[in-house]
């Protein structure tokens, strides 16, 4: 099992600390699990407490052992309750907490709550900015983290001419495809922060399911397996001469790696070929300008503006009233971190920086395009994906028996 190196939480812990220090707090609490993840290098039922000076504190409830193992913070204790947080933190000389920083935007009300009771004298502070600003730059390590996702993730895409066929369900192709992505070392589920939106690993729509639209902000949801989780792989049958669209998340050590490729057994119109060769132009326009220091908003407001000179205003990042409003967005512990390339997004895209592109056109017949995974570097953007960018055009009668 491979654990977070020391020198890498020590780097990560004095980046946030020091942000700490330039917002005037004295710490903050943190609780969310790629948050802690990140900072401490374990995922328990616990409390962090991260001191603008000094040594972290992670207080677990359960499990203890699992977190001294894996953590290598230096103060690792255990917490029956919240009740106790002051007293514990007190002990390691933390009594100067008037200004405590929280995630307000995962934080459950009752917690908050909790916290005002147990810290009478302290006024709370949003910290999550600070903490996506410190994760939005990728070290070396978390980059290869990324890679090895990359790698996962195609071998599910390898998958898929082997087992492709007419007649198999949307669900069949997604069990085949996570099962080669376990078989590679997939390491989890994916992570998304904003409320509500619930990513399982990935999505398998054949022609018209792709234009099923749900609660996920995304360009393609899929019509899922029932009304409770109403995106995904369903129960469709694959014809002749349709797209198979597969937008897929690798997890390697936490870390994320987003993809998406097309196939089709047959021959697919015209139309949905020029659309392909049309979204592969976006995105080699779009990395054509993406040097570091871009706005990300750049990119966006480019794409959508070929997209509409070519024809596809109803069809470009979804279909009619459900089209998003983004073209990328960050990755790495979780799927949607920063930077978010979207209309009014200033932040500069710099070299450290992971993201996906994604290019596609919805219509009522199917959806196509393409999504990659990238690392900004000093000389401009890195592919990390390494499954060709093709229809993959499968001819299953060919296979062996």
């Amino acid at each position: 099992m491979l654990l977070t190196p020391r020198e890498e939480i020590e780097s990560r812990i004095a980046r946030f600390q020091q942000e700490l220090a330039e917002s005037e707090l004295d710490g903050a609490i943190i609780v969310l699990n790629s948050d802690m993840f990140y900072l401490a290098g374990t995922v328990q039922n616990a409390q962090l407490f991260v001191p603008t000076q000094g040594e972290p504190v992670l207080m677990i409830r359960k499990s203890l052992r699992r977190g001294q193992e894996e953590s290598p913070l230096k103060n690792v204790v255990p917490m029956k309750g919240t009740k106790e947080m002051p007293g514990i933190l007190q002990s390691f000389g933390h009594t100067s907490l008037g200004r405590i920083g929280l995630e307000f935007d995962v934080l459950p009300v009752n917690n908050y709550m909790a916290y005002q009771r147990n810290f009478p004298n302290t006024t709370f502070v949003d910290v999550t900015p600070l903490i996506k600003k410190i994760r939005m730059i990728k070290s070396p390590f978390e980059i290869e983290q990324i890679r090895t996702a990359m790698r996962i993730v195609d071998a599910g895409f390898s998958e898929i001419p082997k087992v492709l066929r007419e007649g198999m369900r949307e669900i069949d192709l997604a069990s085949y495809f996570e099962a080669a992505m376990r078989r590679a070392g997939l390491a989890g589920n994916t992570k998304m922060r904003a409320f509500n939106q619930d990513y399982f690993l990935g999505n398998v729509c054949f022609g018209s399911s792709c234009a099923m639209a749900s609660y996920m902000d995304g360009s393609v949801s899929g019509s899922g397996l029932t009304p409770a989780w109403p995106q995904g792989a369903g129960n469709k049958t694959l014809e002749r001469n349709e797209v198979v669209f597969v937008d897929y998340v690798g997890v390697a050590n936490g870390y994320c790696g987003d993809q998406t490729r097309v196939f089709c057994i047959g021959q697919l119109p015209p139309k949905m070929e020029q659309a392909f060769s049309d979204a592969l132009m976006i995105n080699e326009e779009m990395l054509k300008i993406l040097k570091p220091g871009t706005p990300a908003e750049e990119p966006y407001l480019l794409a959508v503006k070929i997209a509409e000179e070519l024809g596809y205003k109803e069809h470009f990042l979804g279909y009619k009233e459900n089209r998003v409003r983004f073209v990328g967005h960050g990755v790495g512990l979780e799927t949607d971190e920063m930077p978010v390339f979207a209309p009014g997004m200033k932040t500069p895209v710099m070299p450290g920086m992971v993201f996906a592109l994604e290019p596609k056109f919805v219509f009522a017949e199917g959806a196509i395009g393409t999504e990659s995974t990238y690392v900004m570097t000093e000389a401009g953007p890195e592919c990390l994906s390494i499954t060709p960018q093709i229809i993959g055009y499968v001819d299953y009668t060919k296979r062996p028996l």
